[in-house]
């Protein structure tokens, strides 16, 4: 397994890209987009982040967000995220070993990308990323819809 590398700088602003598992064909987090929102929403009461953007896509998601300072935890948020996600919604299909012996439940990605977000030059890049996002799908016939 790779030895994943992270910074932790405290305050910090971030992107991230979350990716389900099974990327063809899934629409699961638009078709229980009232259950994730509900979960971030649980998740930043108990630990606080300032969304800057998101957007949800049926297989995957990108969000831009901002830690308080003196906070470098964001992987605890997405492990709080995933985990609570993966937890509400019923049991279906079948796990491999690995998977089952982990305590997965096999809807995540076990990584997911993070980029430290370095001037606001990055930030508007990443923002406009995310807009852009559901247009480079073919989700959307327009940014601003």
């Amino acid at each position: 397994m790779p030895n994943c590398r992270r910074a932790f700088v405290p305050g910090a602003t971030w992107f991230f890209t979350v990716n389900l598992l099974q990327r063809h064909g899934n629409d699961l987090l638009v078709r229980e987009i009232a259950l994730l929102r509900q979960v971030v929403k649980n998740v930043r009461h108990k630990y606080p982040f300032h969304i800057d953007a998101w957007v949800v896509l049926p297989e995957h998601m990108h969000c831009i967000f901002t830690l308080p300072e003196g906070d470098s935890d964001f992987s605890l948020r997405w492990r709080l995220i995933k985990s609570a996600f993966s937890r509400a919604l019923p049991k279906t299909g079948s796990l491999s070993a690995v998977r089952l012996a982990a305590g997965e439940r096999g809807i995540w990605q076990r990584h997911y990308w993070e980029h430290l977000i370095r001037d606001e030059l990055d930030y508007q890049r990443h923002v406009d990323y995310v807009h852009v996002n559901p247009l480079k799908h073919g989700l959307v016939q327009r940014v601003c819809d």
